[in-house]
């Protein structure tokens, strides 16, 4: 029971940073369309985080794959999905001399994305607290029953 919530800890703390990221280039989008940011700083910002994120997404979607959460799993899926497909097609960094036009559309997809990221930190959350009060409470207890020790 303790890899449970050793998992569970781990998944918290990367969908953490994956918010935080998200949330940054959104940051830095809208800061570029307040004409605080140039264009060249703003995509220097978003592409040295992006591939880590794709990565640590992909991490995550695996591991939830590998330890039989399937809800967890196909909740992650398509994002990690869409992460793929942009990395094949080559399109996952800005370009400098086209992020004007394209900064409506990159605004929308990082907001879905904290969205989505939020909505999986809800669950994450849920499924921490879920995990550690199980294994406290059975760590706990199994040292005051007679019966855990004579059958096990």
């Amino acid at each position: 029971m303790a890899w449970d919530l050793i998992f569970w800890v781990v998944c918290f703390f990367i969908n953490i940073a994956l918010l935080a990221s998200s949330f940054y280039q959104l940051l830095s989008l809208s800061d570029l369309e307040a004409d605080h940011l140039n264009p060249f700083e703003a995509s220097t910002r978003i592409n040295s985080i992006v591939l880590p994120e794709f990565l640590l997404q992909g991490f995550l979607c695996i591991s939830f794959l590998l330890t039989w959460h399937w809800f967890m799993f196909l909740f992650t899926l398509p994002i990690a999905a869409y992460h793929l497909m942009l990395y094949l097609n080559q399109k996952h960094l800005l370009d400098v001399t086209e992020i004007f036009r394209d900064l409506n559309t990159e605004k929308k997809y990082r907001f879905i994305k904290l969205a989505v990221y939020l909505l999986l930190f809800t669950v994450v959350l849920f499924r921490l607290l879920s995990a550690s009060i199980f294994f406290f409470f059975t760590w706990k207890f199994e040292e005051l029953d007679i019966r855990t020790s004579l059958f096990y």
